[in-house]
């Protein structure tokens, strides 16, 4: 019988030899994002949007969860959340954060590195209620990352609010928005054989000019 431990280290996938050059990324990373985004959800990825947020705690320990993005434009990148959370809490002391996209089944990912900021209030209210009915009542059922002793607090959490909001439009709770990720780098992986990826990297220092460099893999 093979052991776990040597199952995982014979694991291997080979990338297919499809190349990115500097030329092949706009000098707007957010031209290429679009583009590779939309390539992610014509290939029917699970969840093309899933990004992986890390912030930072007030130890210094990185913290990182999957939260999906919900908008993205010239300004940078949009998710929601409850500003409560642990991921709240720790954007809103430091924010200083990096998105991932891993979109693997195209041997692709961007990175991003940037800060966080709380979108304006009437932005949060607009997605809000778009949001499906159970999501806006679980937005009040749950207060985020705070420890529950079972299933059924949370679940009598949520009949509550039911209950509450009964026959009436649910409102935005006001711990609840979004963040925007005003991105300072953006990578551009693409995966090749022998290990070999191509990483293409944008910079923007102080908000001045994109500068695109290539990092060797």
């Amino acid at each position: 019988m093979v052991e776990p431990s040597e199952r995982v280290r014979t694991m291997r996938t080979e990338y297919e030899n499809v190349g990115l050059d500097i030329g092949d990324v706009d000098p707007d990373p957010m031209v290429t994002f679009e583009a590779w985004f939309a390539a992610a959800v014509a290939g029917d990825l699970p969840e093309p949007n899933a990004m992986i947020v890390s912030a930072v705690g007030p130890q210094g320990a990185p913290s990182s969860r999957t939260v999906l993005l919900k908008g993205y434009d010239a300004r940078g990148f949009v998710f929601y959340t409850n500003y409560e959370s642990r991921k709240g809490r720790e954007l809103v002391a430091n924010p200083a954060c990096s998105l991932l996209f891993p979109w693997y089944p195209l041997h692709r990912q961007v990175r991003i590195e940037g800060l966080a900021e709380q979108v304006p209030a009437e932005e949060s209210d607009a997605y809000f209620a778009l949001r499906p009915r159970e999501s806006q009542l679980g937005a009040w059922a749950s207060h985020q990352s705070s420890e529950v002793a079972d299933r059924a607090e949370l679940d009598a959490s949520y009949a509550e609010a039911e209950r509450r909001f009964d026959g009436v439009d649910v409102p935005r709770p006001p711990h609840w928005g979004g963040f925007l990720v005003r991105p300072r780098m953006v990578e551009f992986w693409q995966g090749r054989r022998g290990r070999m990826h191509d990483r293409i990297v944008c910079r923007r220092p102080d908000a001045g000019p994109w500068e695109r460099l290539r990092l060797a893999p």
